[in-house]
């Protein structure tokens, strides 16, 4: 990129991303400098036009119509005046009906920089002229939409070259190698959380359904499609709209539904429906079918969850979804073992099992030359990899939309193996009501089967015997039953007499170290107050006389947010045992702070760049969030992980 257009566009929200070196070249070479100011002669107008930010997207643009598209200038218009009643706007660009020269058929706006903003005024501009076919972008982002009646904008993949119909575009088959190609996530920088927060102000709000449930229905059935895709690179895609009518496009819709059902049971009920109207159903289709979801770590469909459930009613009780790279920190600093069990007491979206289960998989696959593609997940794996998710990871929540999402991740990550159950931790006492009820015995059976194999006591479900725990516990909030609190040494107070409320948290220490094995070793996510507050110390006296206290990471305030500004810590413990972990009155503790923000203070991801000021992407082409806890597959710095593990090492701890 030329240091002029950069220097031009540098301040503004508009970037050049969107344009080929060509177009920015061809630019280039058509610029004069007048009066110490930029010109360029405009290929439609065919004058020199003054160069700034919005105007220079305009120019790429145009570029892009004649060159890639084949549109004739003498079908186009800039500034074209749209009439409101009595006042009067201008369209950036306007391209005329090949059969009707007065016809607007395709218009582009770029005068507001945010989508929200350019998809309101390019709608209004459409709906007022019957134009057909709208495209917003910044230079950056690009949405394309189809206005259908009744004035319902869906999007599309792209717009017709000048040659073609818009038919042309919407029927063109795809197959998983298509989605890759031209996944919208990557060619118009897109987020999923961003289009179902656009499908809500589309159709969403407006339909009188449960968006949470509706919109998970939608995003099962595409990990469905995707699946039987990865694995058979010659099928059509069949989550799409292929030109169908709304009607039939709803019935295609519903059965590829209701296969996904069959393959992933105990998610959705069998007689479950999609229950959104036809048009809102097609609306929302279009929306999706051009993204892929599967990806080497499942983050895209993950964020997308995270949205729904905040939405839906997560932070109730202080739950609060744990950033994917606090999950992968916690499991390097663990390394689990294929021959270890694991489990997470707190299971959300099933982020802990998820990456434990990816990183054994990958040693595994390690192990076996097997190279790891930007597919990974949906590829059919070794028989030991589905074996070791089937006997050894397990999940355990006491929300059921919770667990609901986290079998659905666990389903497609574990390879079709599950054992994510509906229980409530702190409760264990009312576990064999539960587990009698025939409706959750054949939900759950296999997985409960494998965690009653776990007991360290027949017939009782307080002790276990695995090998490894991480959760991050609800926090807000405190149990007052005295039916739970007298199951806890810490439902007593310093004093040693049980208390009338007791911190959910703090009950969860206990419980959690109740289900590993001598020699277990745990990371659990608590309040910052926990490891510092004078009146909490009776929780960390219990702590030290049963474990080893490996180490403490204090987590920035901005890891949980929007949800909660609360100050977070993840505590690294070893179970105290004659062979693994030798008890000791004198040790060394390994303690780290993150530094790096991960999030700004609205709770937005932030992303490394390059020097450039471009987006650093790793090898699967996903961005890289900015935090200091490990290094991303040799692109970063060493972080907290790494320095942990040399200290590990010198410290000869039996999982390194």
């Amino acid at each position: 990129m030329s240091h002029i257009l950069a220097s031009i566009i540098k301040e503004s929200n508009y970037k050049l991303t969107q344009f080929s070196d060509e177009a920015i070249n061809a630019i280039e070479d058509n610029i004069v400098l007048k009066n110490g100011k930029t010109y360029v002669k405009c290929l439609v107008r065919n004058k020199d036009i003054l160069l700034k930010p919005e105007e220079i997207v305009r120019q790429l643009y145009i570029y892009k119509l004649v060159h890639e598209y084949g549109y004739p200038v003498e079908r186009m218009e800039l500034e074209r005046v749209i009439n409101f009643g009595r006042e009067k706007k201008r369209a950036d660009i306007v391209i005329f009906s090949k059969t009707n020269s007065t016809a607007e058929e395709i218009i582009v706006e770029l005068k507001k920089p945010k989508l929200k903003d350019g998809k309101e005024q390019l709608k209004s501009y459409c709906n007022a002229t019957g134009a057909i076919i709208g495209v917003w972008t910044n230079g950056d982002q690009i949405s394309y939409y189809h206005r259908k009646d009744p004035n319902y904008f869906e999007d599309i993949p792209n717009i017709p070259k000048e040659n073609q119909k818009l038919k042309d575009i919407l029927t063109e088959r795809w197959t998983i190698d298509d989605l890759v190609k031209k996944d919208k996530l990557v060619s118009e920088k897109k987020s999923l959380k961003g289009l179902i927060e656009e499908m809500e102000d589309e159709v969403l709000a407006n339909a009188g359904v449960d968006v949470f449930e509706e919109v998970f229905k939608l995003i099962f059935t595409k990990l469905y499609d995707e699946m039987e895709s990865g694995r058979d690179k010659t099928r059509t895609l069949e989550f799409r709209n292929y030109g169908d009518t709304d009607e039939d496009l709803k019935n295609n819709i519903q059965k590829l539904f209701n296969k996904a059902k069959k393959k992933w049971e105990g998610v959705f009920n069998d007689d479950e429906k999609i229950l959104l109207t036809a048009s809102h159903l097609s609306v929302c289709v279009a929306s999706l079918q051009d993204v892929k979801l599967f990806n080497s770590n499942l983050d895209v469909v993950d964020d997308a969850f995270e949205y729904l459930m905040s939405k839906s009613q997560k932070g109730e009780k202080g739950q609060y979804f744990t950033p994917r790279y606090v999950i992968d920190m916690c499991v390097k600093m663990l390394n689990p073992k294929k021959d270890e069990k694991m489990i997470d007491t707190a299971a959300g979206s099933c982020g802990f099992p998820v990456h434990t289960i990816f990183h054994v998989w990958k040693s595994i696959l390690t192990e076996k030359g097997i190279p790891q593609s930007h597919l990974f997940t949906t590829e059919k794996k070794p028989p030991e990899c589905e074996d070791y998710v089937k006997e050894n990871v397990f999940a355990i929540d006491f929300d059921t939309k919770a667990v609901r999402v986290a079998r659905t991740l666990n389903l497609i990550a574990g390879d079709g193996r599950t054992n994510v159950m509906h229980l409530n931790t702190l409760d264990y006492e009312r576990w064999d009501d539960l587990t009698k009820d025939e409706e959750w015995e054949d939900i759950y059976h296999d997985g409960w089967k494998g965690l009653r194999a776990m007991r360290a006591t027949k017939n009782q479900n307080r002790d276990f015997k695995f090998d490894i725990l991480m959760a991050n516990p609800p926090f807000a909030g405190d149990i007052k039953e005295s039916r739970i609190i007298t199951k806890y040494e810490l439902g007593k107070n310093s004093k040693g007499k049980y208390q009338s409320k007791v911190g959910r948290d703090i009950l969860f220490i206990e419980r959690n170290l109740s289900f590993l094995k001598d020699g277990g070793r745990m990371a659990i996510v608590l309040p910052q107050g926990r490891f510092n507050n004078a009146s909490d110390k009776y929780i960390r006296d219990f702590i030290a006389e049963r474990c080893r206290i490996l180490a403490v990471v204090g987590l920035h305030g901005n890891v949980f947010k929007p949800h909660t500004g609360t100050k977070t810590s993840v505590l690294f413990v070893q179970k105290w045992d004659d062979k693994l972990c030798p008890k000791k009155d004198d040790y060394p503790i390994f303690f780290a702070t993150m530094r790096e923000p991960s999030k700004d203070n609205s709770g937005e991801k932030i992303y490394r760049t390059n020097e450039d000021g471009s987006y650093m992407l790793d090898e699967h082409q996903h961005l890289i969030v900015k935090h200091d806890l490990y290094n991303h597959d040799g692109l970063t710095e060493d972080g907290i992980a790494e320095a942990f593990i040399d200290f590990a090492k010198k410290e000869h701890l039996s999982f390194f």
